[in-house]
């Protein structure tokens, strides 16, 4: 039975399937359901200046070059965030911090209300920015706190209906700006809905939301995820996922204003489909991992994204905009699938190597939630640096080149090697040994990753 103490569970243990068909599946779906909520609006405000940028015209005096710095700090400072993010809801609980993280949103939300007018000064803008970046930190403390919720067997699924239904945060604060600064409504209009919301979102975390108290702070579980050499083989590769999606959030419509002459409303109209396809993917991401295994979709899946980005680069030499659009959408669709394959591999990897260690049971799954709770925030956090690389290289290439050419060169390379990485470390097979030599009796089991 499940024990509790105001909003804190004290007894929780999801591996077993009869506590979890009788009340488990119940309460963990419930937080489930308000964790995605709150990191929707997370997502939306920190990705609003992708969108604040697109109807910055003349007036305003910003050069594309400072936009893309602009939305190259607002990625960094959520990356950043997300690393202390992670380690509080072990500190407050995942619903007391659900509730703090939700209403810190009022801050850059207000914030970018009260400057977003022509004569404010760029440094005004870029620190106005800079605070809206605490909005990448939700997802962060989402997935750590779901992850404790589900047992393994459902991980994908839920980690990738949570952080897709956070994903989508991103084109719904695009569709929400075509419609109503499209209308005319102005920028402060679409910052003044956003406001109730938040509200909203912190007030219903703290009715329907739990704490677990199993998940507790462990500065040892940091420590030690920090020094597993996979915790960072996953960042890279979470880089080349989750880093192009976010970055390509903030850059896409800038793209098409720059090297297509297109106007605010026409960027606009296009810009939303690739992120709300990319976030909609990214639980089938997850769901193919559970069944196929997490780095088997992630090989192909990024054979798939360089082959898509080879078609980008012939598009903008060309400067064919339908097969550029086109191509763009097909690569976040991508980033997507990656996205929710990737993050079911790191429960996996982590329970293969309980098994490894002789665990069993509770006691192995313990140990993978245990490290991959800690290590989410660390992968996390980098892999959204991807997002800065991805601006900071459209500037230089827009600088350098006038288009986004050689960027995307430079991203095709990063896929590749990506490819390799994964190949080598999750599906390359191990070396047979003969069958007359046995292992020394101090040497480690070869540990297979093939299946997570």
């Amino acid at each position: 039975m499940t024990a509790r103490s105001g909003r804190w569970i004290q007894e929780w243990d999801p591996e077993d399937e009869t506590f979890w068909n009788r009340t488990g599946e119940k309460i963990a779906r419930r937080n489930l359901l308000f964790s995605v909520l709150s990191e929707h609006i997370g997502f939306s405000v920190w990705t609003m200046w992708s969108v604040l940028v697109l109807f910055m015209g003349p007036e305003y005096g910003l050069t594309p070059a400072d936009k893309f710095l602009l939305t190259s700090m607002v990625t960094l400072v959520g990356a950043v965030v997300r690393v202390p993010y992670t380690f509080a809801v072990a500190v407050f609980g995942g619903r007391n911090w659900t509730v703090i993280s939700a209403g810190l949103l009022l801050v850059p939300t207000v914030a970018a209300f009260a400057v977003m007018e022509p004569g404010t000064s760029f440094s005004t803008f870029l620190l106005v920015g800079l605070l809206a970046g605490i909005g990448g930190g939700n997802f962060a403390s989402s997935m750590t706190n779901i992850n404790a919720f589900f047992p393994l067997r459902k991980k994908g699924w839920a980690l990738g209906l949570n952080a897709g239904g956070g994903n989508i945060g991103v084109p719904v604060i695009q569709l929400a700006a075509l419609a109503i600064i499209g209308a005319s409504g102005g920028p402060r209009v679409l910052l003044g809905i956003y406001i109730p919301l938040i509200v909203v979102a912190a007030v219903l975390a703290a009715l329907y939301m739990d704490n677990l108290a199993s998940v507790r702070n462990d500065t040892g579980a940091a420590k030690d995820a920090a020094r597993d050499a996979h915790t960072w083989i996953m960042a890279f590769l979470y880089i080349g996922t989750f880093g192009s999606f976010i970055g390509y959030s903030f850059a896409f419509g800038q793209v098409l204003q720059n090297q297509f002459d297109r106007t605010p409303l026409e960027a606009a109209y296009v810009t939303f489909i690739g992120p709300l396809l990319g976030s909609l993917i990214r639980p089938v991401g997850g769901s193919l991992a559970d069944r196929y295994g997490g780095a088997r979709i992630t090989l192909w899946n990024f054979v798939a994204m360089g082959a898509a980005t080879a078609v980008l680069i012939v598009a903008s030499m060309q400067k064919s905009l339908v097969l550029f659009t086109v191509a763009f959408v097909v690569l976040f669709v991508l980033t997507g699938l990656g996205n929710g394959s990737t993050y079911k591999m790191i429960p996996g990897i982590f329970q293969a190597k309980a098994r490894a260690l002789g665990l069993a049971g509770e006691a192995a799954a313990a140990y993978g939630r245990r490290l991959s709770g800690a290590s989410m925030g660390l992968i996390g956090a980098v892999g959204a640096l991807g997002g800065v690389g991805i601006n900071l290289a459209f500037r230089q290439s827009f600088l350098s080149y006038g288009s986004g050419t050689g960027a995307f060169v430079a991203f095709l390379a990063c896929y590749a090697v990506c490819f390799a990485v994964t190949w080598a470390v999750y599906l390359r097979r191990p070396a047979v040994r003969s069958s007359d030599t046995s292992p020394a009796p101090e040497e480690k089991p070869q540990l297979s990753y093939a299946d997570v």
